[in-house]
């Protein structure tokens, strides 16, 4: 009779309800400490998150005029950033493979010198400008895919005065110190390809930046198919 009493106890509602409320528990904590942790490498992101999905961010380095490291910092002010944890700090060493390396979409900066390669005009305007736009910022990415170097092709989005926000490819091809991404097989615009060919529109016709070369600019497209 013991050995019955026992075990239709274990089908008692209380007991059934109380083992699904600390599984359930459980698994939401599990949920909740995966969500929180930051993502250090392209392959973790998830694929649901690419074209839908943002991470959100502190630069920490930028390394060329249209690239640069995002250290991940999910769920921002609320789970504790900057007041409980804080991001490393800008050029901070010993970073490899905790960081995003992110390619700015739809934009093509000026070619830095690379392996004896000589520089473009207007590659150090390129990355110093970036350089002061984001470099320790705070920003938000949306991954569009990955190109051949491992980076993480993203639109990248700042936010001026805190609400403002600004596409930072959009806001190079303003300034005339990028063009529109030339390559049709790998490019990403996330539906802005005629907004970016707008502006730069402007730009040359404004002879702003390197458009100021007029007949003898070499672009970036064309410096990399020559070299």
């Amino acid at each position: 009779m013991t050995l019955e009493r026992d075990e239709i106890s274990i089908f008692n509602p209380r007991i059934l309800l109380m083992s699904s409320l600390i599984t359930g528990s459980a698994f939401l904590s599990y949920r909740l400490y995966r969500s929180i942790q930051p993502i250090h490498k392209a392959y973790q992101i998830p694929k649901s998150y690419f074209r839908k999905k943002t991470l959100y961010g502190k630069v920490v380095s930028v390394g060329d005029g249209d690239n640069f490291h995002l250290f991940h910092t999910p769920g921002g002010l609320f789970t504790g950033w900057n007041w409980l944890r804080y991001p490393p700090q800008v050029n901070q060493r010993g970073l490899k493979g905790k960081t995003l390396h992110i390619r700015l979409c739809g934009v093509d900066a000026p070619e830095r010198s690379h392996f004896g390669k000589p520089a473009q005009p207007y590659s150090e305007e390129a990355l110093s400008w970036l350089k002061s736009y984001i470099l320790g910022k705070f920003v938000r990415v949306k991954p569009l895919s990955l190109d051949r170097y491992g980076r993480v092709v993203c639109k990248v989005t700042k936010y001026s005065m805190g609400v403002i926000p600004r596409n930072v490819s959009l806001e190079m091809i303003k300034r005339g110190i990028g063009v529109v991404y030339e390559s049709k097989s790998d490019a990403e615009f996330d539906g802005d390809e005629k907004k970016f060919k707008t502006q730069e529109k402007v730009a040359r016709k404004s002879k702003k930046g390197l458009w100021k070369q007029g007949n003898k600019l070499i672009t970036p497209g064309e410096y990399k198919r020559k070299y």
